[in-house]
């Protein structure tokens, strides 16, 4: 049983948490600045999609990063446009986001490869050491959203935007357009973290491939009180049992249990946390502008 707790596990715990790490920074821009970011799974799905079909039709997996982050951000836009320029509901929204992410993969999935299931094997990125550079890059939008957010102007209106976006726009500070911001920064970072699991951690787009990471990643977000060092650490902890799981399979255990390990560490940890994180006060309030 001990011999699991190793160096490998730890690795596994790293891979594993990367995406989410990534993915819940950008769900703390978007929510700090007000905007609910529950469609973080469909950003993840539609970036982990993109980064394949560019990397087969390219040949390269950079470019396939590449694409991920515009994609996300375009579908981000899309839901930045409903949500904020029409006022929806922002819940509402996330999710038909994530349904449309869901089923638009599995249609793009027949026009361009002619399955439904799992793509043709493609250039992943190559490993830096034990990791690819998404795992590297990790730490350092950590490091870098701390920054902006704390140290920098443009983050304190961030936060003043989802704390009293009115009081902020008397100041002169343009609510709108810092909460597209916020919204399109946030899809980047998810596309992102999707191209890590397609081209990164695999080297094929797999139907529903995210599976509940994004919702996962808004568990980091919200165990982390929308701060980025918060969220560094809770997905860790998600992380690693996540890489738990995978380490237990073949131990004996029945694998419809193993596998639910992560989900069910997600739900105790929201139930006995999510009582005591605060969220930003305007937090999923449409601001009209006067």
């Amino acid at each position: 049983m001990w011999n699991v707790f190793d160096m490998t596990l730890l690795m596994a715990t790293l891979r594993a948490a990367t995406p989410l790490v990534i993915a819940a920074v950008g769900g703390i821009f978007a929510e700090r600045s007000g905007v609910v970011n529950i469609a973080l799974e469909g950003k993840m799905l539609i970036g982990a999609f993109a980064a394949v079909v560019v990397a087969y039709y390219t040949g390269s997996p950079w470019l396939g990063v590449l694409a991920a982050l515009v994609v996300g951000g375009i579908l981000a836009y899309i839901f930045a446009v409903v949500s904020i320029k029409y006022r929806a509901n922002q819940v509402v929204s996330g999710v038909a986001i994530n349904m449309l992410a869901a089923g638009l993969t599995v249609f793009l999935m027949h026009v361009f490869f002619g399955t439904a299931g799992t793509s043709p094997a493609v250039n992943r990125l190559p490993n830096v050491g034990p990791f690819t550079p998404i795992v590297y890059l990790a730490p350092l939008i950590v490091i870098a959203a701390f920054i902006v957010l704390y140290r920098t102007p443009w983050g304190l209106r961030i936060r003043a935007v989802g704390e009293h976006p009115k009081a902020a726009a008397t100041v002169g500070v343009n609510v709108i357009g810092l909460r597209y911001a916020c919204v399109v920064l946030s899809g980047m970072l998810a596309g992102i973290a999707g191209a890590h699991l397609s081209i990164g951690t695999l080297s094929v787009f797999v139907r529903d491939m995210t599976a509940g990471r994004g919702f996962i990643a808004l568990a980091a977000m919200i165990f982390g009180k929308w701060h980025p060092v918060g969220a560094l650490g809770a997905a860790l902890l998600f992380g690693f049992s996540e890489a738990l799981q995978m380490r237990l399979q073949g131990g004996g255990i029945p694998s419809q249990l193993i596998q639910a390990v992560p989900y069910v560490f997600t739900m105790i940890v929201l139930a006995g946390f999510v009582g005591r994180a605060t969220a930003p006060a305007s937090l999923g309030e449409p601001y009209k502008k006067e």
